[in-house]
């Protein structure tokens, strides 16, 4: 037993773990040293404990949403160039990271060309629910429909149907890359149907409504799902270049009839 180590403090680092309260044994010792030298009382001390347990334990509970939710980026708001995307709706966008939307089980659909942001601000309000206690899955529709797909041959879509039912928000990444069989838009549409009006859906598309018949294989199949996404939904158009198209340009090297009209000049 080391010297600082008493009966007492043995036994509650043992309570503490059986507790499960691995903060409070971390900062035991430290918490209790400052109190001692600021002349806190035992109960100031104990309150400061239970303070810093529950902080760590939101932000571990933060870090468990985060990775449970699938993100294949860490996207914030903060890092979206609104100046280059004009067309987006920076007021909808900070009133809908509020989460709100949520709570009232609507959904958002984000339309415009490939690379003009859609998925950087999904990605960006899936974190934002993720920070507020919500439970949220990213997936891209090509990867949802392989995924269910297999489910099916494998008896097992109940189950994952059940997974997506605990949701609360569920993001549909890239609809519209690339065409559905007539079972995948099934069991899209069983998604989309399932979560109409218990859960969010937030979902990407570079397709116009009109041409969504591509996609999912019938205009039926198609009626039914536009009908369901877009009640009680915020859409976001963004009609401006791609943001990859535009770095691509800023880092292409003068051609040599610039450089030579350049001199010239």
């Amino acid at each position: 037993m080391k010297k600082t180590e008493t009966k007492s403090t043995v036994l509650l680092a043992h309570h503490l773990k059986s507790l499960k309260l691995p903060t409070m044994l971390s900062e035991c010792e430290k918490v209790a040293t400052r109190c001692a030298t600021d002349n806190v009382d035992h109960l100031a001390f104990l309150l400061q404990l239970c303070e810093l347990e529950l902080i760590h334990r939101d932000q571990r509970a933060s870090d468990r949403r985060l990775k449970s939710a699938s993100f294949p980026n860490y996207k914030t708001l903060d890092s979206f160039d609104f100046k280059e995307q004009p067309s987006i709706n920076k007021v909808l966008v900070t009133e809908l990271m509020r989460g709100e939307y949520i709570d009232k089980k609507e959904n958002v659909l984000l339309v415009g060309n490939s690379g003009t942001g859609k998925s950087h601000l999904a990605t960006a309000l899936g974190i934002a629910a993720c920070a507020q206690g919500k439970r949220v899955r990213f997936i891209r529709v090509t990867e949802l429909i392989t995924e269910l797909m297999e489910a099916r041959e494998e008896r097992s879509l109940l189950r994952l149907r059940k997974q997506f039912s605990k949701l609360d928000l569920l993001i549909l990444d890239e609809l519209g890359y690339v065409p559905a069989s007539k079972i995948g838009s099934e069991l899209l549409f069983d998604v989309i149907s399932s979560a109409y009006e218990s859960q969010s859906l937030i979902v990407t598309t570079n397709l116009p409504f009109e041409n969504w018949t591509e996609v999912l294989s019938s205009e039926r199949l198609t009626g039914a799902t536009l009908d369901r996404l877009t009640h009680r939904c915020h859409i976001l158009e963004a009609s401006g270049q791609s943001f990859r198209l535009q770095d691509a340009r800023r880092r292409k090297p003068p051609t040599d009839s610039s450089r030579g009209s350049a001199k010239s000049k």
